[in-house]
C-alpha cells in the first residue's frame, strides 16, 4: 500500500516528514511520514498509547520535535510557538473540549473571531458558524460550563472556525457524546472540507472516522504503518483487524 493515497497532490497541504517526539526523554513518535491535501480528511487511528494524541500536540506546537519536520503548504512550522502556527492557519479541537466554563458562547465566539488568520475570503465569520451550528445561536448567552457536552464540542469546533484555518486538528471529538451528536461533527467536517479545509482527524469511533474521513492512515508504536482510502480500508476486515483488533 502506498503511502499516500493516488488523488495526493505533489504538494500536500500538510507534510511531515521524519518526525520524532516525545516527553522527558522518552520516545513516542518514532520517524512519522505523513501528508494531507487541502479539503482532505484524514482518520489516523491507533490503539492506544499509539502516539495519536502526541502526533496532533506536536503539529500544533504544544509538544516539541526532536527531529523531523512539519510543513504548512510549504513553510516550515515545526517547532514554532503555538500562536505562530495558528496564525499560519492550523486551529485545534482539543480533546475534552476545554472550553473556559466561566465565558458565555457569545464571549468565546468573539475571542476566536478576533484572533482570526488573515484570509481574503474571510469564509468564516460569527453569523456563518451560527448557521452551521444553529445550537449555539440558542445558547449565545449561556456560560459555556452549563453547556451539555455536545454543545461544547460544537463550541470548541466554532471557536476553531473562527480563526480562518486551512487545517483543522481534532483530538477524539465523538469522546463522551451521544451517536446523534456525532453525526453533527460528521456533517459539519464535511462543510469545512467544501471549503478547502484540511481535517486530521484522531478519533476512536470509527462510526465518525469512516463518515467523516476520505482517507486513513494506522499509528503503531509511534510509526505510520498503513494509509490507505477509507473506502480500502472498510473493505480489508483483516487489516483492520490485525492494526486494531477490531472486526
Amino acid at each position: 500500500m502506498s503511502e499516500r493515497a493516488s488523488t495526493a497532490s505533489a504538494q500536500p497541504l500538510l507534510e511531515i516528514r521524519g518526525l520524532v517526539a516525545g516527553y522527558d526523554r522518552s520516545t513516542v513518535l518514532d520517524g512519522v511520514d505523513l501528508g494531507i491535501d487541502a479539503g482532505a480528511a484524514l482518520a489516523l487511528l491507533g490503539r492506544n498509547g499509539a502516539g495519536k494524541s502526541t502526533l496532533i500536540m506536536t503539529v500544533a506546537g504544544l509538544v516539541t520535535p526532536s527531529a523531523g519536520t512539519v510543513e504548512l503548504d510549504g513553510a516550515v512550522i515545526a517547532g514554532q510557538r503555538p500562536d505562530r502556527i495558528a496564525r499560519a492557519g492550523v486551529a485545534l479541537v482539543p480533546q475534552g473540549r476545554r472550553v473556559w466554563s466561566t465565558l458565555t458562547v457569545a464571549e468565546h465566539l468573539a475571542l476566536s473571531a478576533g484572533r482570526r488568520r488573515n484570509n481574503p475570503r474571510n469564509t468564516w465569520t460569527v453569523d456563518g458558524v451560527l448557521d452551521l451550528l444553529p445550537r449555539l445561536a440558542e445558547r449565545r448567552a449561556q456560560l459555556a460550563g452549563k453547556l451539555s457536552g455536545g454543545e461544547q464540542q460544537m463550541l470548541a469546533i466554532a471557536r476553531a472556525l473562527l480563526t480562518n484555518p486551512r487545517l483543522v486538528l481534532m483530538d477524539e471529538p465523538s469522546d463522551g457524546l451521544a451517536p446523534a451528536i456525532v453525526d453533527q461533527v460528521a456533517a459539519v467536517i464535511a462543510t469545512m472540507r467544501t471549503e478547502g479545509v484540511a481535517v486530521l482527524l484522531v478519533e476512536q469511533d470509527l462510526h465518525l472516522a469512516f463518515s467523516a474521513a476520505d482517507q486513513v492512515a494506522v499509528l503503531d508504536r509511534g510509526r505510520i504503518v498503513h494509509r490507505s482510502s477509507t473506502a480500502e480500508f472498510r473493505a480489508d476486515p483483516t487489516t483492520a483487524h490485525r492494526l486494531l483488533g477490531v472486526s
